[in-house]
């Protein structure tokens, strides 16, 4: 059953039917039956949504749309398979153009500055929803949805079903993006090797408790410290005990801004994010709109002990406890080197690299035993000395379809119905297991993923688990994202090459978002540039007035803790329970 099951839901690029396409039941029938199972929706429920998208594509036949993602595997098989599946059904063709992270901001931040229509629609994280919804540039989809996109809109688009609308809803209540994939940074483990007795031997004689999913950040680095220093050889493999990446490169900034300061504790507690101080460090009070700083002095944490704290053990951790070379790797290198198998565990690692590493071995996945049984787990972030209960855990990304007003309006509205083609019911359980980057909540709970949960090392039961909403996107409290964000990579960068430690990076890092800021109110306040909800920047104090103040910026606090450890098993018991 199994070895069905994982040939039914393997990538698969349909090579294109013979002839010129045009809006065709026939097809969408096709491909009902040839590729977009499993489905929740019934064989008749699929095909009604097939029609409705016939119906409404009819006026756009033979137009070429051009829209844009990042390089993950949930997008190329949009790119290499449900592009041509919407063209085959609608007659609308559509180029979909794939890119790094980096080059998919700057090319939404061109659009946005220059009014030009480089693409008609992009996948573009709702890291950028402060932005969206204070620019307005952005197609506001609430009003679209009522308004010029109503007969363009599917009927069974359903967003409660999405988990992450939240991440996509602006201060003003409205929705500004619809989610295409999801996945969370969450920790990462060699299941088979803490379950050998004596490894847990081993380590219970030199720390005193038991080998296990770690609770803290404690525990995390002596499990590092113990299979780097003391294991340092499985089965005639050199082995390390912590993985992770350091390229001073766009990434470098995301993997912090990625809610690794939170993870530490540096925000405050309150979901999506920090109330009033977020993961980024910046301030913004409850019941308004408008950022008031970055920095301590402001009361902002960007350059508090807990951010400080957090910069430090992530340089410390790469130097001491990741193999060789790993402070060049980037986003995109960690996984590779991951793969090898000479890694025990991973702290930030994100579950977008699910499908890869359950690739098999001949693939050259060293994490997979012989069967294609995942060697691995995942497992929640442990938390830093400065957390609470309460707070956001880590980072879950939500590339979301994005519109923009400078696009025009027949162009907006093709864009916007193969936007919802590749997130409809019909077609997103299937991309679900192809990605594994699950976006609605009734493709989570199909029965196809209650067969397919053992092979997937936890992904499941995490997204099953209201757990789920600890981890979240940046919100709101961050006013401008292109802007704000390409200022940490080179801050960070600093640190990891010597240059700077991590306190005067980080005091470098939130003046120099106070400026950009600052140059962000002068420009609200003389032309109403961010609808009045751009920054409005506390003036400076002693950084002790903050301090001493309840809640985040949090004052310096014991940083070595007890290491504390969970059995995995417990772990996702406590998941299944709810």
């Amino acid at each position: 059953m199994r070895h069905k099951l994982m040939a039914a839901v393997a990538t698969v690029t349909l090579s294109a039917w013979a002839g010129q396409a045009s809006a065709d039941i026939a097809a969408a029938e096709r491909w009902i039956d040839e590729e977009f199972q499993p489905s929740t929706l019934t064989r008749e429920e699929q095909l009604a949504e097939m029609e409705w998208f016939i119906q409404a594509a009819e006026e756009f036949q033979g137009m070429e749309i051009n829209v844009l993602s990042e390089t993950i595997p949930t997008h190329t098989y949009e790119s290499e398979v449900l592009a041509e599946a919407f063209f085959e059904i609608t007659g609308i063709r559509v180029n979909h153009q794939l890119l790094g992270e980096g080059e998919v901001v700057q090319a939404v931040q061109t659009q946005m500055q220059t009014g030009r229509n480089l693409y008609d629609a992009y996948v573009n994280d709702s890291d950028l929803i402060g932005t969206h919804s204070r620019l307005q540039l952005a197609v506001n989809l609430t009003d679209w949805m009522a308004g010029e996109g109503a007969d363009y809109t599917l009927p069974t688009l359903d967003l409660d079903d999405f988990m992450g609308i939240s991440f996509t809803t602006g201060p003003d209540g409205d929705i500004y993006q619809i989610p295409d994939q999801q996945f969370a940074n969450l920790y990462w483990f060699r299941y088979d090797w803490f379950q050998r007795e004596d490894l847990q031997e081993q380590f219970r004689e030199i720390y005193g408790y038991d080998l296990g999913v770690p609770v803290n950040w404690s525990a995390y680095e002596d499990i590092a410290d113990f299979f780097t220093n003391h294991v340092q050889e499985i089965d005639g493999v050199r082995v390390y005990g912590h993985m992770d990446y350091g390229k001073r490169a766009p990434d470098l900034g995301w993997r912090m801004t990625d809610a690794w300061l939170s993870m530490a504790g540096a925000g405050s507690q309150g979901l999506p994010n920090g109330i009033p101080v977020d993961e980024w460090g910046i301030r913004m009070e409850e019941g308004t709109c408008n950022p008031v700083g970055a920095s301590v002095s402001r009361g902002g944490a960007t350059n508090g002990p807990a951010a400080v704290y957090a910069i430090r053990k992530w340089d410390e951790w790469l130097r001491a406890y990741a193999p060789p070379g790993a402070a060049s790797y980037d986003f995109y290198q960690s996984l590779p080197a991951l793969s090898q198998g000479n890694v025990a565990q991973q702290i930030f690692w994100y579950t977008a690299f699910t499908a890869d590493m359950v690739a098999p071995r001949e693939e050259g996945n060293n994490t997979v035993d012989e069967d294609g049984n995942p060697l691995w787990r995942m497992a929640p972030s442990p938390q830093g000395p400065y957390w609470e209960d309460g707070m956001k855990l880590g980072y879950q990304d939500a590339g979301s379809w994005t519109l923009f007003e400078s696009t025009p309006l027949d162009r907006r509205q093709a864009a916007w119905l193969y936007a919802q083609f590749t997130v409809s019911r019909t077609v997103s359980l299937r991309k679900t297991h192809v990605g594994l980057t699950p976006i609605r909540d009734s493709d989570i709970r199909h029965e196809s993923f209650t067969e397919r949960a053992p092979f997937l090392g936890g992904l499941v039961e995490f997204y099953r688990s209201p757990d789920r909403v600890m981890w979240t996107p940046t919100g709101v409290n961050v006013p401008d994202y292109p802007k704000l964000a390409q200022l940490w990579w080179q801050n960070i960068g600093d640190v990891n090459s010597g240059a700077f430690t991590a306190q005067e990076a980080m005091d470098r890092l939130a003046g120099e978002m106070d400026q950009v800021m600052a140059r962000m109110q002068q420009a609200d306040e003389q032309a109403d540039v961010y609808g009045g909800c751009g920054p409005r920047l506390n003036e400076e104090q002693d950084p002790e007035f903050w301090l001493s103040q309840p809640g985040s910026p949090k004052p310096m606090v014991d940083e070595d803790p007890p290491g504390i450890t969970i059995p995995y098993d417990e772990l996702v018991q406590r998941w299944q329970e709810g």
